[in-house]
């Protein structure tokens, strides 16, 4: 698939368009402002685009929505932390198709936009709650509050885009012994990947962490 990619964290987005490009699809750009969104679609014609709910200077609801107006023929997937059931209904009405958690497997957030690319819908069961039901038991369980000072830095630089040896030589710390405080942080956290520990620390009440 040819995907547009916009979310205020762009390290977020680098790090998904890494994955969804190793699965086979072509990112074509990366957006951090819902205008620049809007005007990547607009330009570059893509079969997708992944949008989050919030952004800077405006709401991605209504960035769906002047997408769908400028190019009826992409489909777009709102990728978010929020489970506000009245959210994913404005979604529906502005023709979103998909409507995705950033903080699950990536694995998932794949399957979802292949199942798009396919002809599909794609609603994660977790975007269904109730209004006000913004965090699972599975993320009050695994808050970054029960990390060490240690492995809350290293939380902070992986949401920085940082790789494995420069964090290892930044930190003072051998490669092996930053291996160990990664896996620490995602087994914390209940994630399998880089990317969805960036997603928790970046969003919602995680966002003061990093």
């Amino acid at each position: 698939m040819r995907l547009v990619l916009c979310d205020d964290n762009r390290i977020l987005c680098e790090a998904l368009a890494s994955v969804l490009q190793a699965r086979g699809h072509r990112v074509l750009a990366i957006a951090t402002r819902a205008s620049e969104g809007v005007a990547a679609v607009c330009a570059q014609k893509p079969d997708a685009c992944l949008l989050d709910v919030r952004l800077p200077d405006g709401s991605g609801i209504d960035a769906a929505q002047a997408m769908h107006k400028r190019y009826p023929d992409a489909k777009i997937v709102m990728l978010t932390c929020l489970d506000d059931l009245s959210v994913v209904t404005e979604a529906k009405k502005v023709g979103v198709v998909g409507f995705l958690r950033k903080d699950q497997k990536v694995d998932a957030i794949v399957r979802g936009v292949e199942l798009v690319g396919a002809g599909g819908m794609a609603f994660d069961a977790a975007t269904s709650r109730p209004q006000g039901r913004t965090m699972t038991g599975k993320n009050r369980e695994h808050c970054p509050g029960a990390l060490t000072p240690r492995e809350t830095e290293v939380l902070r630089r992986i949401v920085a885009g940082q790789g494995t040896r420069q964090m290892a030589g930044e930190m003072g710390v051998t490669i092996s012994t930053l291996r160990s405080y990664v896996k620490s942080v995602l087994t914390k956290l209940g994630v399998h990947s880089r990317l969805e520990a960036a997603a928790i620390a970046s969003n919602g009440r995680y966002r003061s962490m990093v």
